[in-house]
């Protein structure tokens, strides 16, 4: 029964109303009329195929329209003369209707599904938000009612004080500005000053940089092997600020005693630099949703270790902006490593170049 069309049993139906018309007029033909042969063959057929008829157009009819409306309500009302559907009878339109819906279902679900999941996202951003935020203002909030209350005149105090309050609102500022740089990333495209420069190079000033800083955990930064000068195209100061942070976050959350490893991967146009740690490492549950904004992956962590918790979410915008990826694997208990790939210069030299890495003669 579920694979008879409805020209079946359109076609069965008149069959029986035939079937029984000529029943009636033999019993007839017996009882009160003798009619003629014609009449005893020709009306069952007449009457089947009048049946047939009427049927076939209110049936139509009747499908059509309701079939129409569905799926003006599954197409969201947009039907033209183009796309418009016309159903046969002859046609399996009860099953081609069951699957349409089927898939209309199914696609309305992961549609459903995506708002959950983004509202789930966004009242997370939000706690996180109010997390990060919360904790430099009750340390002002504190150093502040502790100068009123009388730590004010106290010169052992007082400056200290409003030394940490400076420090808390610095990571405010800190988190503000982080957070309107990648909005502003979001929304506009990302204006980007293309130029040849050397990426050892540019790494050697970082591990310079950083060298106060990786001495607190007695962290040594270092490259894999002595590199060539390796040039490549791209927005130097937003490459700086994407190795900055990788090298950053691989000194705050790695071992004590540790050493953070860069090494740079040249295949045909492509230059990939990795920054590796031998810290915690990181469990495979949470790697996907490294590069979301303000996500921890030890949410017990101290929220004043780290920078503003944008940092690798803006990274991934400037190396998508240049055209790249940037991923991560790790091995819990043994260590992280961050890369991402740059296009090779085809000149070693950072001479003068257009705003598309165009030498300028």
């Amino acid at each position: 029964m579920n694979n008879l069309k409805p020209i079946h049993l359109l076609i069965g139906g008149s069959a029986i109303i035939s079937g029984i018309t000529l029943f009636i007029t033999f019993l007839l033909n017996l009882q009160l009329i003798d009619f003629p042969l014609w009449i005893l063959i020709g009306l069952p057929i007449t009457t089947g195929l009048i049946s047939f008829g009427v049927f076939y157009f209110f049936i139509k009819h009747f499908i059509n329209d309701r079939l129409k409306l569905l799926y003006k309500s599954i197409r969201k009302g947009k039907m033209t003369k183009e796309n418009e559907i016309s159903f046969k009878i002859t046609d399996d339109v009860i099953a081609n209707a069951e699957i349409e819906t089927q898939l209309w279902t199914e696609e309305r679900n992961k549609e459903i599904s995506k708002l959950k999941e983004q509202e789930e996202f966004r009242r997370e951003f939000l706690g996180n938000l109010a997390h990060e935020l919360k904790t430099p203002i009750f340390s002002i909030q504190g150093y502040i009612l502790t100068l009123l209350d009388g730590g004010l005149e106290d010169e052992n105090v007082n400056r200290t004080f409003l030394e940490r309050a400076s420090k808390a609102t610095d990571r405010m500022v800190s988190i503000i500005e982080d957070l309107d740089q990648i909005t502003k990333m979001e929304v506009d495209a990302l204006k980007l000053e293309m130029r040849p420069f050397d990426i050892v190079e540019l790494v050697t000033d970082i591990f310079e940089s950083l060298e106060m800083i990786a001495k607190e955990k007695n962290i040594k930064l270092l490259f894999a092997k002595e590199y060539s000068s390796t040039f490549v195209i791209g927005d130097k100061p937003k490459i700086a600020q994407v190795l900055v942070n990788l090298i950053t976050n691989s000194i705050f959350y790695g071992n004590k005693d540790g050493t953070t490893i860069v090494r740079f991967y040249k295949m045909d146009d492509i230059v990939t630099i990795e920054v590796s740690d031998n810290g915690p490492g990181i469990e495979e549950e949470h790697l996907p949703r490294l590069f979301e904004r303000f996500y921890r992956v030890e949410k017990s962590r101290n929220r004043n270790d780290g920078g503003s918790g944008l940092g690798l979410a803006i990274a991934k915008h400037i190396v998508e902006s240049h055209r790249q990826t940037i991923s991560v694997r790790s091995t819990y208990g043994v260590g992280s490593t961050f890369s991402f790939s740059l296009d090779k210069s085809k000149t070693q030299s950072a001479g003068l170049y257009s705003s598309r890495g165009v030498q300028i003669k």
